[in-house]
């Protein structure tokens, strides 16, 4: 329950903030969240299930909201609060604003830091290991994968020199300048050879940020890291879940990330290739322990990999002797529901299992390589940790077994994903439950690499229940909100897609923005002749557009393809003479800065852009005033993933495009919109120019799920 004297000390903060900044206005949506916030993570709705979900409307200033109700809370009752949030501008904006403005205006003492995963960071000893390996040091213990050019080692020289003196605090994002991936790799923390218990690491700046975390109240993490935290068992990175509250910021994200997370992929001549150098390493490491211990693990390994390299080669021939059933080559002929090109710029052909039901043959090798992987994986780090052993000894000197180490922590990452991806094609499917999504993808042959190859992939199509196994029933408290989590005007989509329930105690809000919509934006469905599934509908767009455009000075215009998007650009440059800028021309950052500067001069500026410009694109005032629609954003499923959830939903007797495509299009369709209201002065248009929300069963849901806009129907 909360106390008086908590619920005084929120009030006080609160207050303390409106006494000191002159411009504070006070929000009824901002002190209902405050309080609602606290109230279920004090346990006073459900002892067992503190967890609420908030949708909070642009304006209603939800960080402030979530960081009161959380952060006073957490420290009364010495418990951690950890922000987790989808983009990288929003962790930036609480930790260099939102959460500095409460500590000096709120009266709240408490510590945070931004938490990132191991490889952001650099690792002190293998840095300096590479600057030295000029220098013919007999303590290298490093080799580039690649020779590497001067630039590189120019860069490599002023990384250890600003590491050493203090100037740089060693993570790859406040690094000046893009850092090159291949030189990156070789120097970043990782988790076999980087640890904080052998001495020459233990000031490793990955090792000093976990301790400042350590001492931190609280966390700020991306949805990634928590989830691999969550993979490990939860506190393992992060805090301990039942020492926790968590604040799940852009929540709408979180089921798409943890099913990402979820996820396994090989290529299968590539896993033979490192396969083979497995037994090798197993080798060395067993003469370098100088154990007895260490025999029985390298010999068991070199057997097993063995016996892996055989089974793999089985699928491999397997999958060789199908592939003209598997991948047809005539993709314009081909009408099977399993086959079809990927969305990617390589084009790579796909193969999906229909339900994930595989070959018989296939099941029976993949429980095979399964068990063979699980055991190679305890071989190696058995040996792995006999190496560590020997080193902190003294029995083998550091300098030598460092590039083991490392080499065998490679190894075990790929063992871990070469498990983890087998386990599910081995796994016999509930039929209670949605089944695994399986599919084989053919690569396409390289310059450098004649050989057909093919990538296993597996991945979970529902994951509610990994976040109520190992979040939500494992957490002292949880906190969802978004600006859109509702489909429909329904929590119902979001709560099936995160596991979540309604009867179990869990709260959910709804809190609408401040904003005066009904005076302030007017949402116009233009008259179109065309429905967007028709050819004709991009020449009426052409034609159209120009009136539209003339109905504000800054004006965003959304598409749902490229291709459509470039021709009806260049078909306006050229008839109308229109100066538009278009995405992918120029970066996300210098079209925004052009376009302001534009406004500023009090010149018409245009942006064209597609569904990525839909969602946290942020141009408040008259920066935008005049936002196009010109599709409802569906999304056709194309990923292997998205079409076996398709098809479950129709084994279950339901329709996948009122079940899955018109809710997640409700979504994008309210963040769409959402791009023009920023503040509570702002004003301006919006345009649809499709059709079918005036002449489709579904559009007046979608349209009655939008802000209550202005409404005016074109006939």
């Amino acid at each position: 329950m909360l106390t008086d004297k908590l619920k005084q000390a929120i009030r006080q903060a609160y207050k303390t903030i409106g006494e000191n900044l002159s411009n504070f206005n006070p929000r009824k949506q901002q002190t209902f969240l405050i309080a609602e916030i606290a109230k279920t993570l004090a346990g006073e709705y459900s002892k067992d299930r503190k967890i609420i979900t908030i949708e909070a409307g642009t304006g209603t200033g939800k960080s402030l909201a979530y960081s009161l109700g959380a952060i006073p809370l957490a420290l009364a009752r010495d418990k951690k609060v950890c922000i987790s949030t989808a983009t990288v501008a929003l962790q930036e904006q609480l930790v260099d604003k939102d959460l500095p403005f409460l500590k000096k205006h709120a009266g709240i003492k408490f510590d945070f830091a931004l938490a990132k995963g191991r490889q952001r960071y650099v690792c002190r000893q293998k840095l300096t290991q590479a600057v030295s390996h000029n220098t013919d040091s007999p303590q290298v213990g490093f080799t580039f994968a690649e020779k590497p050019k001067a630039s590189d080692v120019r860069t490599l020289n002023a990384m250890h020199k600003t590491l050493t003196d203090g100037s740089w605090l060693g993570d790859i994002d406040s690094w000046k300048t893009q850092l090159p991936h291949h030189i990156w790799s070789q120097v970043q923390s990782d988790k076999h050879s980087c640890l904080k218990s052998l001495s020459e690491h233990s000031h490793c700046p990955f090792h000093k940020a976990r301790e400042t975390m350590d001492q931190a109240q609280v966390l700020v993490v991306n949805h990634s890291l928590l989830l691999a935290d969550l993979e490990l068992g939860g506190g393992r990175i992060l805090s301990s879940p039942d020492e926790t509250y968590y604040i799940i910021d852009e929540a709408h994200h979180l089921p798409k990330v943890t099913r990402d997370h979820s996820s396994a992929n090989i290529t299968l001549r590539g896993a033979i290739d490192w396969l083979t150098k497995l037994r090798d390493t197993g080798d060395k490491m067993s003469k370098l322990i100088k154990s007895q211990r260490a025999i029985s693990p390298a010999l068991k390994l070199g057997d097993d990999c063995q016996d892996l390299l055989v089974e793999i080669q089985k699928v491999l021939t397997f999958i060789d002797n199908n592939a003209s059933v598997y991948f047809s080559e005539d993709q314009a002929n081909n009408t099977s529901r399993n086959t079809f090109k990927g969305n990617n710029k390589n084009d790579e052909q796909v193969y999906r299992f229909d339900n994930g039901i595989l070959p018989k043959t296939l099941k029976n090798w993949a429980e095979d390589i399964h068990e063979l992987s699980k055991k190679s994986l305890s071989h190696l780090n058995k040996l792995y940790s006999a190496l560590m052993e020997a080193v902190k000894d003294g029995d083998t000197q550091m300098y030598v077994a460092e590039p083991l180490l490392g080499e065998a922590g490679f190894m075990l990452q790929r063992l871990e994903n070469l498990t983890a991806l087998w386990k599910m094609y081995a796994k016999t499917d509930s039929e209670k439950a949605a089944p695994m999504a399986r599919w084989i993808q053919k690569q396409n042959l390289s310059k450098g690499n004649a050989r057909q190859d093919y990538l296993v992939c597996a991945s979970p199509i529902e994951v509610g229940f990994t976040l109520e196994d190992k979040l939500w029933s494992q957490c002292e408290g949880a906190v969802l909100c978004s600006a859109t989590l509702l489909a429909l005007n329904s929590f119902d989509h979001f709560r099936f897609q995160a596991g979540l329930k309604n009867d179990d105690g869990s709260q959910y809000q709804q809190v609408g923005s401040p904003f005066d919509y009904q005076n302030n934006a007017q949402l116009v469905v233009a008259n179109m002749t065309n429905e967007p599934s028709a050819v004709e509908f991009t020449d009426e767009l052409i034609e159209k557009l120009p009136k539209y455009l003339a109905q504000g000075n800054a004006s965003l215009v959304l598409f749902s393809s490229y291709w459509q998007m470039e021709k009806v650009a260049q078909a306006l440059r050229e008839q109308h003479d229109l100066d538009i800028v278009i995405q992918g021309e120029h970066s996300r950052q210098h079209i925004i800065e052009s376009h302001k500067k534009r406004c500023d001069d009090n010149k018409e500026s245009i942006i064209f852009g597609t569904q990525s410009f839909s969602e946290g694109l942020d141009l408040p005032g008259k920066y935008l005033t005049n936002l196009i629609i010109t599709k409802l954003p569906f999304s056709v499923p194309t990923s292997p993933v998205e079409q076996a959830q398709a098809e479950y939903v129709s084994a279950k007797g339901g329709n996948p495009f009122m079940t899955l495509s018109v809710p997640d299009t409700s979504k994008k369709l309210v963040q769409a919109c959402g791009r023009l209201l920023r503040n509570e002065l702002d004003e301006g248009v919006i345009t649809l120019m499709d059709k079918r929300v005036v002449t489709k069963r579904y559009g007046k849901q979608l349209l009655d799920s939008l802000p209550p806009f202005e409404r005016v129907i074109e006939r």
